[in-house]
């Protein structure tokens, strides 16, 4: 298990681990509770009816009351300074000196003041009976000073002495909880009203806010996500844990940069990769990173040796950046499930052809040669003028030029038929669409049909790529409608190559196959 140090290692089942600093709290009991306790009151604080904001000001431009403008429970303020209440009535909320102070249940509360004044909020909560608190104010363990150690280690102690199995403390230095059902945000550029099927867990608000933001564009929807700083009492395994019997969340993602209790998160992600895909991007993977890991949230740094091996054993996709993690999200919401690494190609030109067949190689995919019964259909209609159709089909000729949908809708259902293919990935040339489209713009809905219908019919994983180009209006436009049609597009071959790697690495090992 994970020993308490001071600049040393830790051990995991015999295994190093570096340590950056001393960790407190490491497997922290909750005696009074069991598991499904637990879970429940985080479902209070993930779907709350009332939320109040303690401390927001106009110095942050109410960024709290206003990210709450799109909650559909109750919104209260309390702030006590007169020179901030009118800015806070004029957004129409009411504002009360103190949270006892509030007629309803809250059910939440983001609290942005002083450090120091934490204690005295946390009393408060306690005393009202909320659900949970979300410590925006940062200045604790992470400032590696006397004092700011003092005040989390004092926190701490008191939500898990609170009466009822304790208050439920998320953070601090952290941006909480986003429920785009509820319209509960933690930024005010956060979309709100429909739901998603995308929950996201992350130690860091930036990362929490971005991947709401980029993944919409994306066409991945959030359904809960949480930023949780320095986990002084709730850590990712909770929220983990809670995400994986969540009935509206899909596919998990989560950014960590340390676990305080290590064999209880390993132990609860293997758990949830059995039940839904979790897509873990790890902070902290370089020497360095792993210093800056400490004073950014107080975490524990493990050996990446030590760490790549238990996600692959737990069943986790392993991710490296925000963009790799969207794209193996996007693999695993639209993609058909699929356990076979053997490729059908559609490229536009022979030289995309040579440069997606080194991509989808490069990341462990294969790219056999066809059936002789698919080179038999092929060779009815195949343009073999300036293309080719071994494996990848050098398409430009026969759907590219003029643009064929007939002929496109053949390609496809003969790669579908093919007995040497596992998954289908196409390149969608937005340079081509361009040049066809001033001449023919209905020619995009004709190939969004054909695309889609291909998705539809099909049960193998199957990807589009769409390059920037020269284009870039158009590859946007292109991608949009894509996913409207529920096609996942890919900025790159190696991107999507990777992406659908992931993808089919984590669907072989929910069979067993690996």
């Amino acid at each position: 298990d994970v020993v308490d140090v001071n600049r040393g290692v830790a051990y995991l089942d015999g295994a190093l681990a570096v340590a950056a600093r001393s960790v407190v709290g490491l497997r922290v009991a909750r005696a009074t509770e069991t598991r499904s306790e637990l879970q429940r009151r985080l479902d209070r604080a993930f779907n709350p009816r009332t939320v109040a904001v303690v401390g927001d000001k106009r110095a942050m431009a109410y960024l709290w009351l206003r990210s709450m403008s799109t909650f559909r429970g109750k919104v209260y303020s309390v702030q006590i300074n007169p020179d901030e209440i009118p800015g806070i009535e004029a957004l129409g909320v009411p504002n009360y000196p103190s949270l006892l102070d509030i007629p309803d249940e809250i059910d939440y509360v983001v609290c942005a003041v002083p450090r120091q004044v934490s204690p005295r909020i946390l009393t408060d909560c306690i005393e009202k009976g909320v659900a949970a608190v979300t410590l925006f104010t940062s200045g604790f363990a992470e400032t590696e000073t006397e004092e700011g150690t003092r005040l989390q280690e004092e926190i701490g102690e008191m939500a898990r002495s609170a009466p009822g199995g304790g208050l439920l403390l998320i953070g601090p230095n952290c941006m909480g909880i986003y429920n785009r059902r509820l319209g509960l945000r933690n930024s005010w550029e956060q979309p709100a009203g429909d739901g998603g099927n995308v929950g996201f867990i992350s130690q860091s608000g930036t990362h929490c806010i971005n991947f709401s933001l980029v993944g919409d564009h994306q066409g991945i929807r959030c359904s809960k996500a949480v930023s949780f700083g320095n986990a002084v009492v709730l850590d990712a395994a909770d929220y983990l844990e809670y995400l994986a019997g969540d009935a509206e969340t899909e596919v998990i993602g989560l950014y960590l940069e340390g676990a305080k209790d290590v064999r209880r998160f390993f132990d609860v992600l293997r758990e949830a990769a059995r039940r839904k895909p979790v897509v873990v991007w790890k902070g902290g993977v370089s020497e360095a990173g792993a210093r800056a890991i400490y004073s950014h949230t107080a975490a524990l740094a493990t050996a990446p040796a030590v760490w790549d091996a238990a996600m692959r054993q737990a069943g986790a996709v392993q991710t490296e950046s925000l963009d790799e993690t969207i794209d193996a999200v996007k693999a695993l919401v639209y993609c058909r499930p699929g356990t076979g690494y053997r490729m059908g190609l559609v490229a536009m030109t022979g030289g995309q052809s040579v440069v997606i067949t080194d991509a989808f190689e490069g990341e462990g995919l294969e790219v056999p040669l066809l059936t002789a019964a698919s080179y038999e259909k092929l060779s009815g209609f195949f343009n073999i003028i300036g293309g080719s159709y071994r494996n990848p089909l050098d398409s430009g000729g026969t759907i590219g030029w003029g643009f064929a949908p007939q002929n496109l809708q053949k390609l496809l259902e003969i790669l579908d038929e093919d007995e040497n293919v596992d998954a289908i990935a196409i390149e969608v040339s937005a340079g081509f669409l361009a040049r066809r489209m001033r001449e023919n713009p209905g020619i995009l809905d004709a190939l969004l049909d054909t695309l889609s219908a291909h998705r539809e019919r099909s049960q193998k994983p199957f990807i589009t790529i769409t390059h920037p180009g020269h284009v870039e209006d158009v590859t946007a436009m292109v991608r949009s409608r894509l996913l409207e049609r529920n096609v996942p597009p890919f900025p790159s071959f190696r991107a999507g190559a990777r992406a659908l790697r992931r993808a089919i690495d984590y669907w072989r090992f929910r069979e067993g196959l690996d």
